[in-house]
């Protein structure tokens, strides 16, 4: 018998454009031949719904856009993900739809509530499996999580479950995949039932879902591997209760999967919220190159409109390379140089800085007038601005807020300067639209005179190794300094990192890479007087 996996893009509250996704994808697994169709955990509302999920009339539009799929439930078994309320309670569950009707209703037995996770708050667990049968097979539904943990993929095959069908909302990071394969090679060990895992597409918001669904047999090993970020409707065949080996999609780079999955985050944010295009400040440096790369390959060259805006202090190969890349690439290119505008500053603040030192105070001033024109031309012609500042650069602070952190999108917000040249290069082995000499120069942010980052910075791959490891592995200053870091550096780095919270607040939402973004994965206090010991 053959299952199709539906690896479907969906968006979260598009109800009715969904169910119609949900019945293009069951269209298509009939005529291939499926008894089954497979959708990803809450398929049918998007994913994560957050506090949609505490209002009534979105369960009474849910319930809506599940009964219009029963027509399509004939001579195939559609087994979709939805959010259900029965009196007061709420569930993330599963409907297996057959015949025209309802069948069977699984609730979800784990509920994740860490990293992005918050699913407590709006569900309560089930307890209860759900089998059903299908052509003298019978399945077992998990949802996600319940193969993170101990317990529901055993009580599927208590009830007598052979075979275990696993929808999945799980987001991206770098080295999701192996973490995936693992907790369903323990689950299978546990249960001794073959697992279908099929994952969700598409961007929501900060969270990447990256597809990459999997089958694997009853001794953890892997038979089919659909590829990851591409919506199609993937074919399993079983004979008898054993998954028969299938297409094997080559592993990407991390760099390619990277690129890949920004890309899809772009193209998301942009069209699902119904931007006509976008805004980028170019600076002749490697994020917002970086950057103007990743929207045109997500939007194409016509969506989007690159700005320089050179001062006093902007070098003439910041200009050239500017030029030289925007050729390139084919896209609108507009050049607003701001001397006249930042001189008014000076002359207006003149009596107040009473003849001060030029210090920081100038340079804010120059991000803030290149936020300001960035915006009015968003305004004026209805894009979005994207923020084109690196994880590096968020962590220590090293931003201007209602500077260069003016915007509605961050693209680059999860992403550590180290990756970003790796980035870089990986885009240009594709074909070359960042000009080397981008990539070969000191960064710098031109406020003034002679100034590279590692003015204030400590060099890009020590700061990186401290933020992961403080960041993403919650070490202490200790920890890190016993791992062969400068102390003092080790001891700067992290009270950048935690005196810069009330600016992270402040930031547009950006594109979640790593295993730990700041957003939803890290909720750190701004007023604060811990520590770290």
């Amino acid at each position: 018998m053959k299952i199709a996996l539906a690896q479907i893009n969906c968006t979260v509250g598009d109800l009715v454009g969904n169910a119609a996704r949900i019945r293009a994808a069951t269209a298509r697994a009939q005529a291939a031949g499926a008894t089954i169709l497979l959708a990803p955990e809450l398929a049918l509302s998007g994913y994560p719904p957050e506090d949609l999920l505490l209002r009534d009339d979105f369960y009474v539009q849910s319930a809506a856009a599940l009964n219009s799929l029963l027509d399509a439930a004939h001579g195939i078994t559609i087994v979709v993900g939805h959010p259900l309320k029965e009196g007061n309670r709420r569930y993330n569950a599963a409907s297996v739809l057959r015949a025209g009707k309802i069948e069977a209703v699984y609730r979800k037995q784990r509920l994740p509530n860490d990293t992005v996770f918050d699913e407590v708050r709006y569900f309560t667990p089930g307890t209860q499996a759900c089998v059903f049968e299908q052509d003298n097979v019978r399945f077992g539904v998990n949802i996600c999580a319940d193969v993170w943990e101990q317990g529901a993929a055993c009580g599927a095959a208590q009830a007598g479950a052979e075979v275990l069908l696993v929808l999945n909302a799980s987001p991206f990071h770098v080295g999701k995949q192996e973490e995936r394969y693992q907790v369903v090679r323990e689950r299978i060990r546990e249960s001794n039932l073959p697992v279908v895992y099929c994952n969700l597409l598409g961007g929501q918001d900060e969270l990447i879902f990256d597809g990459g669904s999997f089958v694997m047999n009853a001794n953890g090993e892997l038979t089919s591997q659909f590829p990851a970020l591409a919506e199609d409707v993937y074919l399993v065949e079983i004979d008898g209760v054993s998954p028969l080996a299938g297409e094997i999609a080559p592993v990407l780079s991390t760099e390619a999967c990277v690129y890949a999955a920004l890309k899809l985050g772009v193209r998301d944010y942009i069209v699902k919220n119904g931007f006509s295009g976008v805004l980028l400040g170019l600076s002749g440096g490697i994020d917002s190159a970086l950057t103007l790369a990743l929207a045109v390959d997500a939007l194409g060259a016509d969506k989007v409109h690159a700005v320089m805006m050179p001062s006093e202090f902007t070098a003439d190969i910041s200009l050239e390379d500017a030029r030289t890349m925007v050729t390139t690439l084919g896209v609108k290119y507009s050049e607003l140089p701001i001397q006249g505008v930042f001189d008014s500053f000076l002359n207006g603040l003149a009596g107040e800085f009473n003849n001060l030192p030029f210090d920081l105070a100038e340079e804010n001033i120059q991000a803030r007038i290149r936020g300001t024109l960035l915006m009015a031309l968003a305004n004026k012609f209805g894009h979005i601005v994207l923020t084109t500042g690196n994880k590096s650069e968020m962590a220590v602070g090293y931003a201007t807020l209602y500077g260069d952190m003016a915007g509605g999108f961050a693209v680059l917000r999860d992403v550590p300067k180290t990756l970003v040249y790796r980035l870089s290069n990986y885009r240009n082995g594709i074909a070359p639209v960042i000009p080397q000499r981008i990539i070969e120069r000191a960064p710098s942010a031109e406020l003034r005179a002679g100034q590279t980052d590692q003015d204030s910075l400590p060099p890009y791959e020590m700061l990186d190794a401290i933020i992961e490891r403080y960041v993403e592995h919650d070490q202490t200053p200790a920890e890190i300094v016993a791992a062969g870091y400068n102390e003092t550096e080790v001891v700067r780095v992290i009270r950048m990192i935690d005196r810069s919270e009330y600016k992270r607040r402040q930031a547009p939402v950006g594109i979640r890479i790593t295993p730990r973004a700041f957003g939803k994965d890290r909720r750190y206090p701004i007023t604060s007087r811990f520590r770290p010991g």
